[in-house]
């Protein structure tokens, strides 16, 4: 069994708003809010001091905490400390540490190894010259097998300037051996890859809005430019938010001086503001696609729903999360902190994209947004737009209608994409992950040093060979996969199977442990079919950019 840990980034949440402290303790109470305050702390005390039993006040405390939350909305959360430093982390973009992203790989004994999946460029790990797939089995002389996932992250991260010593097995390489390791900054890029997919397609890829978000972004744009970009694909599929001024900026480099990007209502003055677009963006003009998902969440659905109201961008996918509340984050006095909704936000025609909710209760909320993603599956855009309430029906700068009420839904909607059974039942494992870590025992390093590691001339020159499959297929057959997928009975055949389709993933793995995540990308879109068909909708997307120039 593996299981995999990122030392670079936590659980993305999906929120946006600017995360700011506040001081509660000069918070002012009325005699009512006082009265409620008071009965909670008498039955608080009353419990830990007369319940039968010994009580854990911390968590009591917390449990508590939780349960209000709970009655409110989905989204407002209770981080403790340690999950509150690591969203820091996330969204400051950056941590002090070795720099790598780890499997824990169960062994034959049972003990977990720490085996390097990627090593971030620029981090102090590159610089020490580890690799993906090394297995890293003591840390300053004590040994790591076994280590779990606190263990890992108590040991290998650590204050700038500080140094670690890890004793390294490389596949390949009969003795380990120790790499000593000079803690450093880490940066976290929100930005997974910005490249020219032809003469004239930029495409950039966004994971989420972070502090260096828009300074990645400008940068990105800057370069494609000079490369000759003439239109451009947004990705935003998976990215589920962060903080809205990076929305904001970013949506600012597509609009005209003055137009609206977003507003928020909330109940207090304090909580209503509302942004607008400035001069100089760096794409207002030339035709954009932006390409959207189901975890598209808040800040990702800020800028496509600003770019849609616009008329400035084609909005391509599926319908987005739906998530339309701000976040104020409060920190409490032993480090953790609650984020709490203040306002809800508004495209600039007006629509609240939060799907609607009961309360806290997450798993309706969950399903409610499940079922409008299967709904759109059996309907025409047209009839989806036909059945909902006029009052939740609004208009872009050009008059086209589009809809509130749960999400961006997308001028173009792309159905489920179509994979085998074969490569489905590899997905859903993740057997395909185990697989590629064995080929890359066997041959990453060769390669990668084949393409003078470089990503670019491995994406022109690797290619997933016949013998690849076939070590493939009988790696499937030991885990008894290809029988289970063969609803008829027997073994799969070969020809039921996408093998472009698989290559292309398999290459897709590869390059993402031999270079970073950036590597995954120009060798999936080949077969990345809702990418592929945004691709056909050039012609609308360059009417769109026409006459929002004319204007």
């Amino acid at each position: 069994m593996t299981t995999r840990r990122l030392l670079t980034f936590g659980l993305l949440i999906l929120t946006a708003g600017i995360l700011a402290g506040v001081q509660l303790g000069s918070v002012v109470f009325d005699s009512d809010l006082s009265k409620s305050l008071r009965k909670v702390e008498d039955a608080f005390v009353l419990i830990a001091q007369r319940y039968v039993e010994d009580v854990d006040h911390e968590k009591m405390a917390e449990d508590a905490i939780t349960g209000m939350l709970g009655a409110l909305d989905p989204h407002s959360l209770y981080f403790d400390a340690e999950r509150m430093r690591r969203e820091t982390e996330q969204f400051d973009a950056s941590f002090e540490g070795i720099g790598i992203s780890y499997d824990l790989i169960e062994q034959s004994e049972g003990q977990d190894t720490i085996s390097v999946v990627s090593v971030i460029p620029g981090g102090p790990s590159e610089a020490a010259g580890l690799f993906t797939s090394d297995r890293i089995i003591a840390v300053d002389g004590q040994s790591a097998i076994g280590f779990n996932d606190e263990q890992v992250r108590n040991n290998l991260k650590g204050p700038g300037g500080s140094e670690v010593e890890v004793t390294i097995r490389r596949p390949g390489i009969a003795e380990p051996f120790n790499v000593r390791i000079v803690r450093d900054k880490v940066p976290i890029v929100t930005l997974d890859i910005a490249y020219m997919m032809n003469g004239e397609t930029g495409y950039i890829k966004l994971n989420r809005f972070a502090r260096t978000t828009h300074s990645e972004f400008r940068r990105a744009l800057r370069t494609l430019k000079s490369q000759g970009m003439e239109r451009l694909i947004l990705d935003l599929r998976g990215n589920g938010g962060g903080y809205m001024s990076m929305a904001v900026r970013v949506s600012d480099e597509f609009l005209s001086d003055g137009q609206l990007i977003v507003s928020q209502k909330g109940r207090t003055a304090d909580t209503n503001d509302a942004f607008h677009a400035t001069d100089g963006g760096l794409w207002e003009e030339g035709p954009v696609i932006v390409l959207v998902g189901p975890t598209s969440a808040s800040a990702s659905e800020i800028v496509a729903g600003a770019l849609q109201d616009h008329d400035r961008a084609l909005i391509v996918g599926k319908r987005t999360f739906g998530k339309g509340l701000v976040q104020n984050q409060f920190a409490l006095n032993d480090g953790s902190a609650l984020r709490v909704t203040v306002a809800r936000y508004y495209t600039p025609s007006g629509r609240l994209i939060q799907t609607a909710y009961e309360s806290g209760d997450r798993s309706a909320y969950l399903e409610e947004k499940r079922e409008l993603q299967r709904h759109d599956g059996a309907l025409a855009l047209a009839d989806l737009i036909a059945e909902v309430a006029d009052s939740l029906k609004y208009r872009t700068s050009s008059g086209r209608t589009v809809i509130a009420g749960g999400g961006i839904l997308p001028d173009y909607i792309i159905r489920e994409d179509t994979l085998d059974t074969f490569t489905r039942a590899i997905l859903r494992g993740a057997h395909e992950r185990d697989f590629v870590r064995g080929w890359l025992d066997l041959n990453g390093r060769r390669v990668y040093d084949a393409f003078d590691r470089d990503l670019w001339a491995f994406t022109a020159g690797f290619q997933i060979t016949s013998k690849d499959l076939d070590d493939l297929y009988a790696f499937a057959r030991k885990r008894d996969l290809l029988g289970d997928t063969q609803e008829s009975g027997g073994e799969i055949s070969r020809e039921e199977i996408d093998e472009e389709g698989l290559k292309a993933l398999l290459k897709g793995r590869i390059a993402r442990r031999l270079f970073d995540q950036s590597g995954w990308y120009p060798a999936f879109h080949p077969v990345d079919q809702t990418l592929q068909t945004a691709t056909n909708y050039w012609g609308a997307a360059g009417d769109l950019a026409d006459s929002y120039t004319a204007r």
